[in-house]
């Protein structure tokens, strides 16, 4: 009997098309723990609470334009999970260089797409290096299935996770198959137009809206395919393949929340211009001009309930392109632009159109997505992540997780990655950078923590003149 065989959705496709030898489109992550971990230990709960997805199991198979899933008849652990120890004094540039390392180099298409390394003597402890391709999910599901194999205390309770590997359904003839799609379309149809009257009587003018919505997405797609190509800076680069990574010592989520409060933002706000003044701080270590129309990021928006548990892995998020005011030096102003750019942003429908072009471009021939991907990469500089993380401190195995990290990969011709998650009271950053991109990862990491001090500084001082001003006048 040969092995069960699942299409691939359109959106996963279009991911797995994406690699490259410049891009491998395959999210890592590094997880620093406080002691080493049994191997068993580990084993028993990767077993447990990573293994129950099917896609874990699976390898993917093409057939011209299509893929599949398909179960690994010779599946085994140990093609994925490998135990090394770093050389040397084992501190965080020796982790640094073997992520760089693992980073550069793409995963074995011969067998389910993910790899774990388990590392010993790093720091009095031990890490954990995760890669696993995109097209099986995003980053943001992806975190939350890593982080199930965490408990909040050091005693592990595998009894919670519920095995997520489905029974093998009932195959239907042809007849049968066909029959099946046309009654879901005909009661999906049906329950829309139900839907639409009910609209209608409760809200008269419900069409318009539709049609306002739908003129909406039409203008965004266009504003989309009408945006300018990126300057030419030196962010953008032809790629080598050849990744550095590195990350900075966490800020105090306290400290960025008490920032953004001050000057009447968001988190999000406060952390995207913290970003672009590292930015700013790298064109002047460079001697390199600023853009006068700022540069471009690709963040990935979140289309998944947060609040759902992670029954099915796959991509559900699209791409927005958010500009970084680069060229505006005082930091309160570059916290507004910053402020203003997101609003807008949130008021669009750009993450959507990204997905629907996804869709689109994973059914097509590979040909047209690669046009189409060389199209929208030349709008962005870099990708940058922002994932909300678990509040309080996790343990893997008994070993306390003390700091993660994630990156995930770029597309077309991008070669930066910026990465910002939350974790435990604290904020992590961290970059990947092609070689090629004259850029030092452990340089825009300082600039990174200098650039946050500068806004805290001033949004303070700001804090501390206004609540004078009304003490006085009070007076």
């Amino acid at each position: 009997m040969s092995p069960k065989q699942t299409p691939m959705s359109a959106v996963d496709h279009a991911w797995l098309r994406m690699d490259t030898p410049q891009n491998h489109m395959v999210i890592c992550g590094v997880w620093m723990l406080d002691r080493p971990v049994s191997m068993s230990r580990l084993r028993h709960t990767i077993e447990k609470r990573f293994l129950c997805f099917d896609r874990f199991r699976q390898r993917v198979v093409e057939a011209g334009d299509r893929a599949y899933w398909q179960d690994d008849s010779l599946f085994d652990l140990d093609n994925h999970l490998h135990q090394i120890a770093l050389p040397g004094k084992a501190d965080k540039a020796e982790l640094q260089k073997l992520a760089s390392d693992l980073n550069s180099t793409s995963l074995d298409f011969r067998q389910p797409l993910w790899q774990m390394h388990y590392i010993d003597n790093y720091e009095g402890g031990s890490a954990l290096l995760i890669r696993v391709h995109h097209c099986i999910a995003d980053g943001i599901s992806l975190v939350r299935v890593m982080l199930s194999l965490t408990d909040k205390t050091p005693e592990p309770k595998l009894s919670k996770v519920v095995s997520k590997r489905h029974s093998k359904p009932r195959k239907r003839s042809a007849i049968q198959q066909l029959l099946h799609r046309t009654v879901d379309n005909l009661q999906t149809a049906a329950n829309q137009g139900r839907l639409f009257i009910q609209s209608v009587r409760e809200e008269p003018n419900y069409p318009l809206k539709l049609a306002s919505t739908a003129s909406a997405v039409a203008l965004d797609l266009i504003k989309l395919g009408l945006a300018p190509i990126e300057p030419k800076t030196g962010l953008k680069e032809p790629l080598s393949g050849r990744k550095q990574v590195a990350w900075a010592d966490p800020l105090e989520l306290a400290e960025v929340k008490a920032c953004a409060k001050a000057l009447g933002g968001t988190i999000n706000d406060a952390l995207l211009c913290t970003v672009t003044g590292a930015l700013q701080r790298h064109f002047a270590a460079h001697q390199e001009a600023i853009p006068e129309c700022g540069i471009r990021v690709a963040v990935p928006f979140n289309l998944r309930p947060l609040d759902q548990p992670i029954e099915t892995l796959g991509n559900k998020f699209g791409l927005v392109l958010v500009t970084l005011p680069v060229e505006v030096q005082d930091p309160i102003m570059c916290f507004r632009q910053v402020q203003e750019n997101m609003n807008r942003l949130k008021r669009s429908y750009q993450a959507q159109v990204t997905y629907s072009l996804l869709d689109l471009f994973g059914r097509g021939p590979d040909v047209i997505e690669r046009r189409a991907l060389d199209l929208l990469s030349n709008k962005a500089s870099a990708v940058l992540t922002n994932v909300p993380g678990p509040k309080n401190a996790l343990y893997l195995a008994g070993s306390k997780l003390t700091q993660p990290m994630f990156w995930v990969p770029q597309s077309g011709n991008i070669g930066i990655g910026m990465s910002i998650l939350s974790y435990d009271g604290t904020v992590q950053f961290g970059i990947t950078v092609d070689k090629a991109i004259h850029a030092e990862p452990d340089a825009v990491m300082d600039y990174f923590r200098q650039s946050f001090e500068a806004l805290s500084q001033v949004a303070l001082a700001g804090r501390q003149g206004n609540a004078k001003d009304k003490k006085g006048k009070v007076a």
